[in-house]
């Protein structure tokens, strides 16, 4: 069973430093806790998606190029996420204004090799089964 997931939720990536937050963008009808409910299409970066401090990922073009000038030491430059896609969704049945409800244990990637997730959902008294 997998909590609602609002406006304000925080996230993270697997290479970024510091936790990023989820805008809705997708529906504004559907309110959680006073809060736009999201769906799975809730996913792009920079829109939806805020980014996450710094990126260690040597996938990130800047921080390979950066650690190639300091000779191989990692240097982690300012991330900037590259979603690919949709969130993947854990359940489909439950619809937001005909699409998919974003719960918090879906997932989504960044171009970059990252694993996107919710660490907390923006509310917590609404569950999903």
């Amino acid at each position: 069973m997998g909590q609602v997931v609002t406006s304000g939720a925080t996230l993270a990536c697997s290479f970024g430093a510091g936790v990023g937050t989820l805008n809705v963008t997708s529906q504004q009808t559907v309110l959680c806790d006073g809060k736009p409910v999201a769906t799975i299409q809730d996913g792009q970066a920079m829109t939806n998606i805020t980014p996450f401090g710094m990126c260690s990922s040597l996938a990130n073009p800047q921080v390979a190029a950066a650690t190639a000038a300091a000779l191989g030491v990692l240097t982690p430059q300012p991330c900037m996420p590259q979603t690919t896609g949709t969130w993947i969704p854990a359940q489909t049945t439950a619809l937001c204004d005909g699409k998919p409800c974003l719960t918090n244990d879906c997932k989504t990637v960044c171009a970059y090799a990252g694993n996107i997730s919710i660490t907390a959902p923006g509310q917590f008294t609404t569950s999903i089964s």
